[in-house]
């Protein structure tokens, strides 16, 4: 049975327009030769335990995508939904004013490193070698810089990968996007270091400064 030219035509059509819808979530906003930044992608969804359209979701609502994994390394610690965070930044507020709205200190930003890393890490860094580990919660961090320790806890926890590289290869300017490139190259899967738990927030004491 021989069917009209037309009707073959919008089978067809309708069959791509399936297959495109199944990849929207992930494809979304990304052309042909993207594959880098779609693996950056579901590298956060895996590490952060999320689905890819909720990384998909947070990318559309304007985040940087190197800001990504801040966003969901927030709402991981704070206990709160990448919502909740992305609502806050497209609000004005910084990352370190979330934290401190939320109870978390400089402290979930700390990375163990070997020597003290170059720029853009060093003066940061300095910052947890300079004061003790009582008085971090007195630390203040830039937007750059709580977005270049999250990346480095992100890409060298993922991949089992040592900080000092990553934080090598970031002070070459290369973009996190391509040093996650890299280090999937050379790491193979299954050697992921699975992400500290989230620290978990005291309870808040009603009636502060009152005697007993």
């Amino acid at each position: 049975m021989r069917f009209p030219k037309s009707t073959v035509l919008l089978t067809v059509i309708l069959l791509g327009s399936a297959a495109h819808y199944c990849r929207a979530d992930v494809n979304v906003g990304l052309s042909i030769g993207d594959d880098g930044i779609k693996s950056f992608y579901l590298a956060i969804g895996e590490h952060y335990k999320v689905e890819e359209r909720i990384v998909v979701k947070a990318k559309k609502s304007k985040i940087p995508d190197e800001e990504l994994p801040v966003v969901f390394f927030l709402a991981k610690h704070a206990q709160v939904s990448p919502g909740i965070i992305i609502k806050f930044r497209l609000g004005g507020m910084t990352y370190m004013e979330i934290c401190l709205k939320h109870g978390l200190t400089a402290e979930v930003f700390y990375v163990p490193m070997k020597r003290t890393p170059g720029p853009p890490y060093g003066k940061a860094y300095g910052h947890f070698k300079k004061k003790k580990k009582n008085d971090w919660g007195t630390i203040r961090f830039t937007d750059i810089e709580i977005a270049n320790f999250v990346n480095l806890k992100f890409i060298s926890n993922h991949y089992g990968h040592s900080p000092d590289e990553v934080a090598k290869m970031r002070a070459n300017g290369t973009s996190f996007v391509s040093i996650h490139g890299k280090v999937k190259k050379i790491k193979a899967p299954g050697k992921k270091v699975a992400e500290s738990p989230p620290i978990t927030k005291p309870a808040k004491v009603k009636g502060k400064g009152k005697k007993k």
